[in-house]
């Protein structure tokens, strides 16, 4: 039987367990990470949390509804065991109508067969780090090695550990002008999220300083279940013409080759980052965006009018 709870009611202890021993948990999907980018994350529960679908929510305009949160690339539903496209049918009907609009993304074995949602196909890539480093490096594009050999005749050197404010800062200076919808406090939970998984022992973190000891690039990484996740990263236009983040991702392949590891782009739609993940030997994979709107029809004319 399929139950719906409240944050308070999730027994933390049990979904922890039910996520490590899923044969499709990853990383977003543990307490403290859904605890960090949402706080007050609900649930629906089946059994004994032999399977388990988080339910981020929130409240605007007087109506509920379910929304897919930063830092977070794939929810949907974790299982301890075999899941069928009709288990991932009960477990999207058994989303309580309240929510008049659910937009979510499933992880990518959570197959749809299910009526009453738009479904919208997302695209990530993984490069599996089981090889050696010079069998992953044949795998390399032209472009990336020509870009890699750039990267190491700049000066440029990389550090590991150093301080996510300097990426986070570099990000908030360059791109992140461009993305108007991240707040203050969205920033400070990506910063908890960063250090908690230092605390845990979860997360690499690097940074590409010039030859003047200026901070030019860095990248977080964090893991779990097997996966690293390509969580964040800042660039500004030196390290952009110092081809630095193509160091960085190289760095990391070469430290974490022939281990059981897959490293995961956090990847998107973007062409360009789509062709900058392919140049490392990746494979492209797919997940699914969901959505279903019930909403009133004043709130719907609103969202149009502020859109």
């Amino acid at each position: 039987m399929i139950r719906y709870f409240k944050h308070k009611d999730i027994d933390k202890e049990k979904w922890d367990q039910c996520i490590g021993s899923s044969f499709n948990g990853n990383i977003y999907a543990y307490p403290w990470y859904l605890d960090i980018v949402a706080p007050e994350w609900e649930a629906l529960v089946e059994d004994d949390y032999e399977r388990v679908m988080p339910l981020v929510v929130r409240k605007k305009y007087g109506v509920s509804y379910v929304y897919q949160p930063y830092f977070a690339q794939q929810l949907g539903i974790f299982s301890r065991n075999i899941l069928t496209p009709y288990k991932v049918h009960e477990f999207l009907a058994a989303i309580p109508k309240k929510f008049r609009l659910v937009e979510m993304n499933l992880n990518v074995l959570n197959k749809v067969e299910s009526d009453g949602f738009k479904v919208y196909p997302q695209v990530n890539h993984e490069l599996d780090l089981i090889q050696s480093y010079d069998a992953l490096y044949k795998n390399y594009s032209t472009n990336a090695r020509r870009n890699l050999k750039k990267a190491k005749e700049s000066g440029s050197s990389i550090m590991k550990d150093i301080k996510p404010s300097g990426i986070i800062s570099l990000f908030r200076e360059n791109r992140g002008n461009d993305i108007p919808n991240l707040k203050d406090f969205d920033y400070q939970r990506l910063s908890r999220l960063i250090y908690t998984g230092i605390h845990r022992g979860l997360t690499q973190i690097y940074g590409v300083y010039t030859e003047y000891n200026e901070l030019c690039a860095g990248a977080v990484f964090i893991t779990g279940n097997k996966k690293s996740v390509f969580i964040f990263s800042g660039l500004n236009q030196e390290g952009r013409e110092r081809r630095a983040m193509f160091l960085i991702i190289d760095h990391f392949i070469k430290e974490n080759s022939n281990s059981h590891l897959v490293l995961d782009f956090d990847g998107s739609n973007n062409p360009d980052l789509a062709r900058f993940y392919k140049g490392f030997g990746s494979k492209e994979c797919s997940y699914l965006r969901i959505r279903r709107d019930n909403l009133p029809f004043p709130v719907r004319l609103l969202k149009k009018m502020k859109s």
